[in-house]
């Protein structure tokens, strides 16, 4: 295992030093960082089949655009983690703040704690798995993949959705303009069954116990009927 020390090294040579392995064959695949300290953009756009584990909490951006790396945090996480990830994964064990997945184009994020606001907002093809709650404006404008919620989720979830799959397990404070419940069918099922157990949350809950919400399709194109809705 590579251990990299924020404290000493510094935060612009960790990601030089992760951004440089991309293409490259290596045997240096493991990734230790110490003394995160809240610090922003932590392992930004890493582009390798890396295996990171992030001793403590961090800042703005952790896990951005993250591509093929298997990212860990031992703590909690600040606003946009794994912002427009396009594959690999993100596990947060502690909380995670406003924005989560954000823009997200492919891969696995998985919260262990509670999101806050607008988690999943505009993803585009991103699975996200939070085992605690989600707050308000989640998955706003979402467009692919699929968000999965073991408690509840705050109000006006799944505003203007597009085609993203909503699973919420706890109770919805209130759905967002177009957002419907919708039944819950064998494939959907099977799907939540996956996302449960690649997420580790598979003793937590089982896929019967959710409820699916999506869109109702009438605000794909405008109409002055629904002018009040958009």
């Amino acid at each position: 295992m590579q251990t990299f020390d924020i404290a000493s090294q510094g935060l612009r040579a960790l990601n030089s030093t992760l951004h440089a392995l991309k293409d490259r064959p290596t045997n240096q695949t493991e990734w230790e960082i110490l003394n995160p300290k809240g610090a922003h953009a932590i392992a930004v756009g890493v582009d390798a089949p890396l295996d990171i584990t992030v001793r403590g909490s961090t800042g703005y951006y952790c896990g951005g655009m993250n591509k093929q790396a298997t990212i860990r945090v031992q703590g909690s996480a600040g606003p946009g983690v794994a912002e427009n990830m396009m594959s690999g994964s993100v596990i947060i064990d502690g909380d995670a703040s406003q924005y989560a997945g954000a823009t997200g184009r492919g891969g696995l994020l998985v919260i262990k704690g509670n999101a806050s606001s607008r988690c999943g907002i505009s993803m585009k093809g991103i699975d996200i798995v939070v085992h605690g709650n989600i707050g308000h404006m989640s998955a706003f404008m979402a467009q692919t993949g699929n968000l999965v919620v073991l408690g509840s989720a705050g109000d006006a979830l799944g505003d203007s959705l597009y085609e993203a799959r909503l699973f919420v397990r706890g109770s919805v404070k209130s759905l967002g303009a177009d957002c419907i419940e919708k039944p819950m069918r064998p494939e959907h099922l099977d799907l939540l069954a996956d996302l449960l157990a690649r997420s580790e949350a598979s003793e937590k809950a089982r896929p019967e116990e959710f409820r699916r919400y999506g869109s109702a399709r009438k605000l794909y194109n405008f109409n002055i009927d629904n002018a009040s809705a958009y």
